[in-house]
């Protein structure tokens, strides 16, 4: 009987292995290098004194980069440098200021007689455009012809000669029109108050008015554009009463009853200094001196103050600076008189028309242009 063979695992051969692992693709540590060998102290100390280079970047210019030459660079650079200078130069000079106590900054222009503050921006601005309306008048253009229409713009006469030669033509128009031509005697009125120094009128009033304009042919003007000036124009009013004007005789009456009524009461007692002089009650060697209103004491004009009925009345009358002593204020007069009330032209000469409160190229128009019998109404 054969014997079995037991075998255990000592008894197994063990298989050689070598000292370093076979090669694998899935090895992390890169393959080992020879070993090099390390330099001398002295060549590092002088690799570690040495500074390291800077690193050069070289820049590629693009297709929309301009170069200028470096003789325009140059003169930029003297020419920015003499601006400098220039700056410097002026900056330099300096202006002495003094307060002038005896002389005003008022100025009063000799042509539209307005006062306006010389120096500022807004009067110098509002001089210069109303000397220009002033001298030359309004203009009238197409504009108010197209819309003369809606607003019952009637022409009363036309052809009008003037002393100078030249012909016009005269319009009427209710003042309390709108529109253009509204806006344009809006700014007309504007004018003429400025000019007189008047205030502006009331509603009411411009109801109750007509307004008469003088058109003269603009000088640049053509067949195609036909454009006009307003040359002068008048506000005639529907009034009720009105005051006579004073004769000189009267006046001069007036000044001596006044002047020995000073000089008698530096005689009377305290309590009779203190009463007003009845003026109604003084007699001169004339006889009774009725009491006067003085109007402008300037040009020696003075009213009765009793009230007397009076159909029309002139609150504004404007002639541009440049056509007057042409006629035209005594041709506007004449065609307001004739045409304001219907079927009853008016007479001045019996007082039927009345101003107010005119100043003194105005009291010359209306001692020439009534015969003496224009009369003053409070407007």
């Amino acid at each position: 009987m054969t014997a079995s063979i037991k075998r255990t695992y000592g008894s197994r051969s063990i298989p050689t292995t070598s000292s370093s692992p076979p090669p694998s693709d899935l090895a992390s540590s890169p393959p080992s290098t020879p070993r090099t060998h390390k330099r001398p102290l002295a060549e590092d100390s002088s690799l570690h004194n040495t500074p390291p280079r800077k690193k050069t970047c070289l820049t590629f210019p693009s297709k929309s980069t301009t170069f200028l030459p470096l003789r325009s660079t140059k003169s930029s650079f003297c020419k920015s440098k003499a601006k400098g200078k220039e700056k410097d130069t002026s900056q330099k000079q300096l202006t002495q200021l003094h307060f002038s106590l005896d002389t005003t900054v008022l100025r009063t222009c000799s042509i539209c007689d307005l006062t306006y503050t010389r120096g500022a921006p807004d009067d110098e601005l509002l001089h210069k455009t109303h000397c220009a309306r002033v001298q030359r008048g309004l203009e009238w253009g197409k504009e108010e012809e197209r819309d003369s229409q809606k607003a019952d713009v009637e022409e009363l006469s036309s052809s009008v000669k003037l002393k100078n030669g030249s012909k016009g033509r005269i319009v009427c128009f209710r003042a309390d029109v709108t529109g253009k031509i509204g806006a344009k005697l809006s700014t007309l009125l504007d004018t003429i108050n400025l000019t007189l120094s008047s205030p502006p009128l009331p509603s009411e009033v411009l109801h109750a008015s007509k307004v008469y304009l003088f058109l003269l042919p603009s000088p640049t003007s053509s067949s195609s554009s036909h454009r006009e000036k307003i040359v002068g124009c008048v506000i005639a009013q529907r009034i009720t009463t009105a005051m006579e004007i004073a004769s000189p005789e009267d006046v001069s009456a007036h000044d001596t009853a006044r002047t020995t009524q000073h000089s008698s009461s530096s005689v009377l007692s305290d309590d009779a200094e203190n009463e007003p002089p009845d003026l109604s009650r003084s007699k001169t060697s004339g006889g009774h001196c009725p009491a006067l209103i003085p109007v402008d004491a300037s040009s020696n004009l003075y009213v009765h103050p009793t009230p007397l009925p009076t159909p029309m009345g002139i609150p504004r009358l404007f002639v541009s600076s440049s056509h007057r002593r042409l006629g035209i204020a005594s041709r506007l007069l004449s065609v307001a008189a004739k045409q304001f009330i219907l079927g009853c032209p008016l007479d001045p000469a019996k007082g039927e028309v009345a101003f107010t409160q005119p100043t003194g190229a105005g009291k010359a128009v209306l001692e020439k242009w009534g015969k003496g019998g224009v009369r003053i109404y409070e407007g």
